[in-house]
């Protein structure tokens, strides 16, 4: 006999009672009428039976269970084993209504679910339609028709996406996640007793744990460098696919992708999963099992980036150029200074080549820092769904939350190194009091030193020694006594230092590093004019200094940087490094720009001690005749110093870099301007740049 929901309720609570329970109390603790209650306990005879036990009523009187009470101990224990659903609460009862569908694709009548929910066969119908958008995500459709009941239709492939994502979207699997993830295997045990409830209807735990030892026992460096989210989709995915497998349920073969993935880098693991599964399980793994497996190892998130493993170079410069595009939807403002940030880039490349994989063949991937991100980086995150909005128009698939978020760790993680950049920081001074200056204080010294290194500078002092004089010279006390009297900005602290209070002083030391120090007081007007002046110099420098240069058009890229570095310096070591800094970046994601007809070369390099802005151009004005240049007519340099004022210098240099892309007229005299037509633009850009510069200091 199926229990519903409700008989459930019911049966546990006359098996607690050792009494007559009347049917007006029973009705209220179950939340239905009386009416209700003896429906529910009809029939029931030939299932208690089984146990030694009956029902027994008596009119005006009540109900009560007859039997041994080890007979109703049994049956209680088994009655609370199983998974109760709340059926009033409508989410519930249709999430665990798409669980049975999911459970078993054969045609069931509605009096099936109406027997499981314990609601009418009504209520089940409007359920029915109100799931029907779950299954349509993912090509597949409920099937509802009179005297044939419900069923599911619909790919096998799209089957296993839905079952995956049900599993994946249900809040049990949290810590099933982390233990197959961290690779925890001794933790997988405490799933057994949940594997025939909820969504573990889905997968075998027997399975999933040999599926979990099959592929600890594969030796390969992607497969160990894949992320916990990653590895546990893999894991699931596979569990799913035995299980079908064994039920002669296979992925329908698609012979185009076939010969595709016989050449992918990943094909041989794939292989090597499936012929290990084959030995484990005892089973024939088809071709397109194998695919489907290559397609998840290929669409996995991996731990570190190796460029030098990528062998599909086309696609790498796809990716470098959509780099290029949805850094400028990001924000046109910073998008130079992120293009300067090779760990970006090298984190971006090594996301989105999966991430294309993933979001083709609609794979879903969980992440679990999504809300986080959502409410503490909203700027952030409106951003990149501008990002993925693009992403849409240009792939035609849409970008769902979790990869937006993904998205937004790299380029919110860009954005706080270019702050940290951006910033100028110094040594705080740091006091440290105690009630005699010794002995305790040594102790915190030596502590906040180890914890702090470089970042502060830390005087000892016993509490009578907090004159005017020696508090001037201090940004903020440490202390373990109370100082409510001393006129400074005072931490009580434990003599011992625990880990709250030292966070605590390093937020307050990375505060007073970027201020300017009190004693040192020069007026904000002071400042506007130092950085005005900092922003001069730079210019008239990158106008003095300005670089124009012409050579053979049969010049190589080699050749083309040695050139350049002889013109910008006179010393043989400067010249290898700025032909290093370059070729480095140009591994990293290429500058040269054939849509445009120009290369650009930019760089932060120890090989210059200024800005440089250079322009080489061909004798002729011609392309650029080898094909690494990819027919460009100009190649233009520019160059910063590895120093303090790397936010300044990025900004004019962006300034530059932009008027390159948006002013034709900017870039023709480029192609075919002399040197100083071409310095007198520049000049006239960097002079409209300081005017904007003056409102903004």
């Amino acid at each position: 006999m199926m229990l519903s929901p409700r008989l459930i309720q019911l049966f546990t609570i006359l098996l607690r009672e050792e009494g007559i329970v009347s049917v007006k109390k029973l009705a209220e603790d179950v939340r239905v009428s009386k009416r209700t209650v003896q429906r529910e306990l009809d029939n029931t005879e030939v299932f208690l039976r089984k146990y030694g036990l009956s029902l027994s009523t008596k009119a005006g009187t009540g109900i009560w269970m007859e039997g041994e009470r080890s007979s109703k101990n049994r049956l209680l224990e088994e009655l609370e084993s199983k998974e109760v659903i709340d059926y009033i609460d409508k989410e519930k009862r249709r999430n665990s209504l798409i669980l049975e569908v999911l459970r078993d694709r054969e045609p069931k009548k509605l009096y099936y679910y109406r027997n499981i929910f314990g609601v009418s066969e009504a209520t089940i119908s409007n359920d029915m339609e109100a799931i029907e958008y779950w299954f349509e995500r993912f090509d597949l459709t409920l099937i509802r028709k009179q005297g044939y009941g419900v069923a599911l239709s619909g790919s096998e492939k799209n089957y296993r996406l839905a079952v995956k994502r049900f599993i994946d979207e249900n809040p049990d699997t949290e810590e099933l996640r982390l233990a197959i993830g961290e690779k925890k295997w001794n933790v997988l045990g405490e799933y057994y007793e949940k594997e025939n409830k909820g969504m573990f209807q889905l997968i075998d735990y027997k399975i999933l744990k040999r599926v979990v030892l099959c592929l600890g026992s594969i030796r390969d460096s992607k497969l160990n460098r894949l992320t916990n989210s990653s590895y546990y989709s893999l894991v699931v995915h596979i569990t799913i696919a035995i299980l079908r497998i064994k039920d002669k349920e296979f992925i329908e073969t698609d012979n185009r992708t076939m010969d595709e993935f016989l050449y992918h880098e990943d094909y041989q693991l794939a292989c090597l999963i499936g012929e290990s599964l084959e030995k484990e399980f005892e089973i024939m793994i088809p071709a397109a099992e194998t695919a489907y497996i290559l397609l998840h190892i290929s669409g996995a998130k991996i731990q570190s980036a190796d460029y030098e493993e990528d062998k599909d170079t086309a696609l790498r410069e796809e990716l470098l150029g959509l780099i290029n595009e949805i850094t400028d939807i990001y924000d046109s403002s910073i998008s130079y200074e992120l293009k300067q940030d090779e760990e970006f880039i090298r984190g971006l490349l090594a996301h989105l080549k999966p991430t294309i994989i993933r979001l083709k063949n609609h794979l879903n991937i969980t992440n679990p820092l999504l809300s986080q991100i959502q409410e503490a980086y909203p700027e952030i995150y409106t951003k990149c769904l501008k990002v993925g909005e693009f992403i849409q128009k240009k792939y035609g698939f849409k970008v769902p939350a979790a990869e937006i978020g993904y998205l937004a760790m790299h380029f919110g993680a860009a954005g706080v190194r270019l702050d940290d950049r951006r910033e100028s920081f110094r040594k705080v001074d740091v006091g440290i009091i105690c009630a005699s200056g010794i002995g305790i204080s040594r102790l915190m010294h030596s502590k906040l030193k180890n914890f702090l290194k470089e970042r502060i500078q830390i005087y000892t002092y016993g509490k009578e020694d907090l004159t005017p004089g020696v508090l001037k010279n201090l940004d903020f006390i440490v202390t373990n006594i109370d100082l409510e009297e001393v006129p400074a900005d005072v931490i009580k602290v434990s003599a011992m230092l625990n880990d709250t209070e030292l966070g605590e002083i390093e937020e307050k030391v990375r505060a007073y590093s970027k201020t300017t120090k009190k004693n040192e007081g020069s007026s904000e007007f002071s400042r506007q004019l130092e950085h005005i002046n900092i922003c001069i110099n730079q210019i008239k420098g990158i106008i003095k200094d300005f670089g124009f240069m012409k050579v053979d058009e049969h010049i190589n890229f080699d050749e083309l940087l040695v050139a350049v570095s002889e013109k910008l310096s006179a010393f043989q070591v400067n010249r290898l490094q700025i032909q290093e800094d370059i070729k480095r970046r140009e591994k990293i994601s290429s500058q040269i720009i054939p849509e445009y007809g120009f290369a650009l070369l930019h760089s932060r390099t120890g090989g210059v001690v200024k800005p440089n802005f250079s322009l080489c151009v061909t004798k002729d004005r011609n392309a650029f005749l080898d094909p690494y240049f990819k027919g460009i007519k100009a190649v233009i340099v520019m160059l910063i110093p590895e120093d303090d004022q790397v936010g300044i210098n990025s900004d004019i240099m962006g300034c530059l870099s932009s008027q390159l892309i948006e002013n034709s007229e900017f870039l023709k005299v480029m192609f075919e301007g002399e040197k100083e037509t071409v310095k007198e633009k520049v000049e006239k850009v960097l002079r409209q740049y300081f005017k904007q510069y003056l409102e903004t200091v």
